[in-house]
């Protein structure tokens, strides 16, 4: 019987399986590294128009997180304060303040300042602040050490992989709800234990749920 393939087909199927392979491995490197380059800036000070200082405003003079991101606690958006909460204090204090000068422009003209996002995500990734607030997960577990900080910058990546890890153990983050906002807490050393009494207490809803794909990818 003749033969049907040519001799050089054997090589040619082995090349051609072992390019489909190096194909698919050369894009999961490529969309590793895209995903890794995303606008993180991971701790790197973002130039503002005014250099506001969270440890002065939150661990020098007491103010809570809620008193400028006044929906944080009932909306996905924590809200950037207008410029007349900065004006309820500065209209009193530091009137004369060079520094200040863009914030009682806004307020004179009604333009609003453009600040710099330092916490942004994609477009396509969904995050509700409040239902996180509700669990018992604090500023600082996202934003890190925001008290210390005398201009704003970003503590953790925010990558997809970061929150799935909070998600499948959600025991060691939370806290209690009273100390949601607390800029100086710190985890005690019997938090598993406490962490996974809050987690019953809070109805923290179980991994597979919380990680389904339509969750944050609306």
């Amino acid at each position: 019987m003749a033969q049907i393939f040519h001799r050089a087909a054997n090589t040619l199927a082995k090349a051609t399986l072992y390019g489909i392979v190096l194909l698919i491995a050369a894009i999961c490197i490529i969309a590793w590294e895209v995903n890794n380059s995303y606008n993180v800036y991971l701790g790197e000070h973002q130039v503002q128009p005014v250099p506001f200082s969270h440890k002065h405003h939150v661990t020098d003079d007491g103010i809570d997180c809620r008193y400028c991101h006044t929906s944080v606690e009932t909306s996905s958006f924590a809200g950037i304060p207008p410029t007349h909460t900065c004006m309820s204090c500065h209209s009193k204090i530091w009137v004369n303040s060079p520094m200040l000068e863009p914030v009682r422009e806004s307020y004179l003209t009604d333009q609003s300042i453009t600040w710099v996002r330092v916490n942004e995500l994609p477009d396509f990734v969904y995050f509700n602040h409040s239902i996180h607030i509700a669990k018992g997960i604090g500023c600082t577990t996202c934003h890190g050490p925001i008290g210390d900080m005398p201009i704003t910058y970003r503590a953790n990546t925010l990558y997809m992989r970061w929150c799935i890890n909070c998600h499948k153990h959600p025991w060691r983050y939370v806290r209690p709800k009273q100390y949601v906002f607390s800029a100086t807490y710190k985890p005690p050393p019997d938090q598993d234990a406490l962490g996974r009494k809050l987690v019953k207490e809070y109805h923290i809803q179980s991994p597979r749920i919380i990680t389904d794909c339509y969750t944050c990818h609306r």
